[in-house]
């Protein structure tokens, strides 16, 4: 199993970015496809970011061109560098971890983090 904690969330103004972490252990990112996942009050829960173990990437049309998925290998840390924040990226953030062919839903990812808060004021 891997453990997933995530780290970097805050208060940022409109137009910002910040960069939110997720740190693993118990065994390497190598072995997952890791996703950042987001919950934002009263909705559902939506991949924005995925990338595999071979460093394919999707990012979800509401953040393409703003957010940027990467991986530290050797930390076994996974990043979300998120860019021209917009109020609506307000939410819960939260790292995933799924099979090696998972893609945008949620049920294929199997490890979860706890989430940081990222909140986006206008």
């Amino acid at each position: 199993q891997v453990q997933l904690a995530e780290s970097g969330g805050g208060l940022v103004q409109a137009g910002g970015s910040l960069r939110v972490s997720c740190a693993a252990s118990g065994r390497t990112l190598s072995a997952y496809a890791m996703g950042w996942f987001r919950q934002a009050p009263g909705a559902q829960r939506e991949l924005v970011a995925r990338i595999t173990s071979g460093g394919s990437t999707y990012y979800a049309d509401s953040v393409k061109g703003r957010f940027t998925i990467s991986r530290n290998m050797a930390k076994n840390t996974v990043f979300l560098q998120m860019n021209s924040l917009k109020p609506e990226d307000t939410a819960v953030y939260y790292c995933a971890a799924g099979n090696l062919f998972a893609g945008i839903a949620s049920s294929a990812y199997d490890y979860w983090g706890q989430g940081t808060q990222v909140t986006v004021s206008s």
